[in-house]
């Protein structure tokens, strides 16, 4: 695993172009050629970052993520200073979540990781004292879980601060546009839009950028992980192009705008107003869409 991560930073300063179908690099947490490829067809959607000094307990994360579905990649301390210092800005934008475990710093890693990202952070303590999880609020953390845990809470955890900060859009009262980001279909004038689950992909995440300019790069990394190197990013015109079309034969204009050496805007005109629902709180959201119904549990390591 930590082999993963120094494979991880030579990568990040190579290109893919020069990276062969055989090349090791840092899949979710497993740096063989053939199971993450699998891997990254059942969990495409996902990437998880773990910080922890202890090896053999970022190991246990990083191996239950995957059997979820969920890419995932652990770093000492150490190690995710140096990459959080170096990571470009697509790379940041593909992490959904950080989960910080014992390390190192770990009163002020929350702060600049939230300089970079602000992706979900959840903070994994062994110790069940109020002044212990006071304290990693405090440094900036999102949550706080107690361990041992089950994976599928941290996972759940996760999905509601998602849908928090989703809630916090201004919601039109009528729409003709409905995006959901539970893996439902999402709806133009309240009649479903079958998508595949890559378009789907791709139509959330330009939702979740309305009015901005987005690079295919950065499309590229919230599609197929930070650390695909089997496909190659122009992939993604072929993708955008599909779905464009679509959207403009329910819509009767280009709801995508692109631009050459730019990139891409969803451009929905004022009298078409975007929806994005909430959800109820017993509904998992975003994350558990992707995972398994296998429990497990977690220790706190030695």
């Amino acid at each position: 695993m930590r082999r993963a991560a120094r494979e991880y930073r030579n990568h990040n300063n190579g290109s893919r172009e020069g990276m062969s179908s055989n090349s090791i690099v840092a899949e979710p947490g497993i740096t063989t050629t053939n199971r993450p490829r699998q891997v990254r067809n059942r969990g495409e959607r996902l990437m998880y970052i773990i910080v922890d000094d202890r090896e053999s307990v970022a190991n246990s994360y990083v191996g239950g993520l995957v059997r979820e579905g969920v890419s995932s990649i652990g770093f000492s301390s150490g190690e995710f200073w140096d990459w959080l210092q170096s990571a470009n800005e697509s790379d940041l934008a593909a992490v959904d979540a950080f989960l910080l475990g014992d390390c190192d710093a770990r009163g002020s890693l929350p702060r600049a990781m939230r300089k970079r990202s602000s992706a979900p952070i959840i903070a994994m303590s062994g110790q069940k004292m109020l002044k212990n999880t006071l304290e990693l609020f405090e440094s900036g953390v999102d949550d706080v879980v107690h361990v041992p845990i089950h994976l599928r809470e941290i996972l759940a955890r996760t999905a509601a601060i998602a849908r928090r900060r989703v809630g916090e859009l201004p919601r039109p009262c009528e729409s003709r546009i409905q995006v959901f980001f539970n893996g439902r279909d999402p709806e133009i004038a309240g009649h479903a839009l079958t998508l595949p689950r890559r378009e789907l992909r791709i139509l959330e995440y330009m939702v979740s950028n309305h009015g901005k300019w987005i690079t295919k790069t950065q499309i590229f990394n919230a599609v197929y992980g930070i650390f695909e190197s089997t496909f190659d990013e122009s992939v993604i015109e072929s993708h955008v192009s599909k779905l464009r079309k679509k959207l403009r034969d329910r819509l009767g204009f280009d709801a995508i705008v692109a631009r050459r050496y730019v990139g891409y805007r969803l451009d929905i005109p004022a009298g078409e107003t975007l929806d994005v629902p909430m959800q109820e709180l017993d509904e998992v959201g975003i994350i558990l869409n992707r995972a398994h119904a296998v429990p497990a549990a977690y220790p706190v390591g030695n």
